[in-house]
């Protein structure tokens, strides 16, 4: 199951061009499962702010016209995944283009423990969810011929940020704890946060940094992949309590409100 489509009709070979070819442009990803998306109304407000900043000449589409979208790229199918990418049109006008990608649902299913390698990167405007990924891939790829499973960034001042295409999550045995840094705030991470405190789980953001990590009995990654994937290893530290946290983040993420797509219209 594979579906492309830009402003509700089937992308041409030009439009995939250009999507291809121009590095400019932001996006969502989102799992849907029976119409329904963990977090809808995050992921339109990361559209409308990405568009804010990217595209300040042009207004952007609206709530309503990005589901409506989605939901005529879903045509039958109940669950998928799902990509919103907003893109400057073809043409030298001024405007947006939205596209759609549909492809096969990831797996609902646990995740093999992650070593990741700490590595100095700092995106470009972090805190969008933006279509340059060239430099994150290519640490990702160092990191992996090195023997590492991914990456996890670290900025010129030390602190530490975010994976590849993940946020990262700490346990020091009484808390969880995510860094404080310029990074993307996540969807995943945005709606965990909020299951955990209606669990009365305590959580924070803080600073922290490769030395803090001696602190930590446990760590995971999140995205819409995976809500809660166990982090074995970060350099040489060796995290040995990895179900204590994906544990709770598991519960936070089965207390998240699943939104249908006709829910903000």
């Amino acid at each position: 199951m594979t579906c492309v489509e830009i402003n509700g009709a089937p992308a041409s070979i030009d439009a995939v061009h250009r999507a291809a070819t121009w590095n400019y442009g932001h996006y969502t990803c989102m799992q849907v499962r029976r119409r329904r998306v963990p977090g809808l109304a995050l992921h339109l407000r990361r559209l409308r702010e990405a568009s804010a900043v990217l595209f300040p000449d042009t207004v952007a589409p609206s709530d309503s016209k990005i589901i409506e979208l989605i939901e005529h790229a879903l045509r039958e199918e109940q669950d998928a995944s799902v990509r919103v990418t907003v893109l400057p049109v073809l043409s030298n006008a001024a405007g947006t283009d939205v596209m759609v990608s549909v492809s096969e649902p990831v797996p609902d299913t646990a995740r093999a423990p992650l070593r990741v390698m700490t590595v100095p990167y700092e995106r470009e405007l972090p805190g969008l969810k933006h279509v340059a990924t060239m430099g994150l891939t290519h640490r990702c790829l160092e990191a992996r011929r090195a023997g590492f499973d991914d990456v996890l960034f670290t900025g010129r001042d030390g602190n530490l940020r975010e994976g590849s295409v993940w946020n990262v999550a700490f346990w020091d045995g009484e808390q969880v704890i995510w860094p404080e840094a310029p990074m993307l705030a996540g969807i995943t991470m945005q709606v965990l946060r909020l299951g955990l405190r209606e669990l009365g789980i305590p959580e924070q953001q803080r600073r922290l940094t490769s030395g803090s990590l001696t602190e930590m009995r446990a760590a995971a990654a999140t995205n819409s992949h995976c809500p809660a994937q166990p982090i074995a290893a970060i350099d040489e530290t060796v995290l040995r309590e990895p179900e204590a946290l994906t544990t709770l983040l598991r519960r936070a993420w089965q207390e998240a409100p699943w939104d249908t797509l006709h829910a903000a219209q």
